[in-house]
């Protein structure tokens, strides 16, 4: 499985203020609020957080089929400056995380190998939902096939997972 999520940097500055009172409480657990606040670019890694919560909530959904604002249930740690992980529920993603062109871009899977199986998806593609989860169907095989999408200011990524 695989989930992504993508932050406008320029567009989340203008939007959002997380320094704004009970913001940080709200959506990062006080090991994530530790991290921001020894950042050297606290912007930055509020965004790579909440990019990295919300690509492996995306997996979580579509396992559990729960929908919900939980962001203080999903706990996000780091082996590197690029990749970590994401923990809710005792279930565990592998996080990937890109800084490039204003942006911040995480992928999530279940299994590391996942990794090397993506494939970015044309924003051309017909995209279909199927409750609330998108798909597209191979018009060789008629298959569908499961995708993730994410779209912030200017920015559109959409992946899918080949098997």
């Amino acid at each position: 499985m695989i989930g992504n999520d993508i932050v406008d940097l320029a567009t989340a500055k203008k939007e959002s203020n997380w320094k704004r009172k009970g913001f940080l409480e709200k959506i990062f657990t006080v090991k994530e609020q530790n991290l921001i606040s020894q950042s050297k670019i606290p912007d930055v890694m509020v965004w790579n957080l909440w990019s990295r919560k919300e690509a492996a909530y995306k997996i979580f959904n579509r396992e559990t089929g729960i929908r919900g604002f939980f962001p203080l249930l999903l706990e996000c740690s780091f082996e590197d400056e690029k990749t970590g992980k994401v923990v809710i529920q005792n279930k565990s993603y592998l996080t990937n995380t890109t800084f490039e062109n204003n942006a911040v871009y995480t992928i999530a899977v279940t299994h590391k190998e996942h990794f090397k199986k993506i494939k970015n998806i044309n924003p051309n593609t017909t995209i279909l939902k199927k409750n609330g989860i998108p798909f597209i169907i191979d018009p060789v095989s008629m298959v569908e096939t499961p995708i993730s999408i994410t779209h912030h200011g200017l920015l559109w990524k959409g992946i899918t997972l080949l098997l």
